[in-house]
């Protein structure tokens, strides 16, 4: 039997793009897409399992059943849901980690990929181009999940060989899927609600800068980090990964030069904190250096494209 790729967390904003990537790539029989509730039309398109990611045993026996040698652990709760359910929270993120952590330790499995995030980074983290290395001292539970998971990643990679391979993202943008909970996700919201009332009433500040990326430049680094050969990657915790950075006011002007009368309001609410707490600017030069990473979309570029395949979601004809 050939072996498999396994995506845990199918469903969610990143997961839903990256199967499909894969399976454009590598085959659709070839990458099992996998959740704890039932995939859209686009995953069941291909081999989907329920799954929950907190089963070790029900995640080790698909992995055997059908020959899984790479897995993508997608599954997390995000920023501001998290602050929601903080122990809900930490018991998803952390113990599907520790489950695909230690399936790679018995070589269950050759190879795995787990995301972090800028939420690693607090108050006490330099702002701007916030280095590779630098003071972590996260202040959501989010972010405190994600520093725990890179250190045990390492501690995994250093103690036991697991060739485990991570990145930061930051604020991701797509069109495809609705926002999962996250801080960053008012720079999906925008569109939705631009295409809909040509208004917007924005829950974080006008100058709030943050590091942002269009989604197909994040699924581009997953993938290319994991073809990496091993020798190459000097980060085992989790790689600096940057896109482009701005804010609420910048993100506005952007669709007023496609819906001119647009027009937002802020109201920032508890996730202002978050954002507060998080970097303005990242610093990817590790990344670049050591498997090639570049992003390509500018904010122009991602505002042209959400606004165009949002506007025939919707059949409107506003652009």
């Amino acid at each position: 039997m050939n072996s498999k790729i396994l995506i845990i967390g199918a469903c969610g904003q990143i997961g839903t793009e990256l199967t499909s990537a894969l399976r454009k790539q590598y085959g659709t029989e070839a990458v099992i897409a996998s959740d704890i509730v039932t995939g859209n039309n686009e995953l069941n398109s291909g081999p989907f399992k329920l799954l929950d990611a907190t089963n070790y045993q029900a995640i080790e026996n698909l992995i055997e059943k059908e020959n899984v040698k790479e897995v993508y652990l997608m599954a997390a709760m995000l920023s501001a849901n998290a602050e929601k359910m903080p122990m809900k929270a930490w018991d998803l993120n952390m113990t599907s980690l520790f489950n695909v952590l230690n399936l790679a330790k018995e070589k269950k499995i050759d190879k795995l990929f787990w995301p972090s995030s800028i939420a690693v980074f607090g108050p006490t983290s330099p702002r701007e181009n916030t280095p590779q290395h630098s003071i972590m001292e996260p202040t959501t539970v989010y972010g405190i999940s994600k520093q725990a998971g890179e250190r045990w990643c390492e501690y995994y990679h250093k103690n036991f060989g697991v060739d485990v391979r991570s990145v930061r993202y930051p604020g991701l943008i797509s069109y495809k899927t609705l926002p999962g909970g996250g801080t960053t996700d008012y720079a999906i919201d925008i569109f939705h609600e631009a295409l809909k009332k040509n208004s917007y009433t924005c829950f974080l500040k006008e100058d709030s800068t943050l590091p942002m990326m269009y989604m197909e430049d994040a699924i581009n680094a997953t993938i290319s980090l994991m073809e990496a050969p091993k020798e190459s990657l000097s980060i085992r915790s989790s790689y600096n990964l940057a896109g482009i950075s701005f804010n609420p006011a910048q993100l506005a002007q952007s669709i007023k030069t496609h819906l001119p009368d647009f027009k937002i309001r802020y109201a920032p609410d508890f996730r202002q904190k978050i954002a507060d707490s998080w970097p303005q600017s990242i610093d990817d030069h590790v990344a670049q250096k050591d498997w090639g990473w570049k992003n390509q979309f500018s904010i122009e570029d991602i505002t042209k494209i959400m606004l165009e395949n949002l506007n025939q979601r919707y059949s409107l004809n506003t652009i």
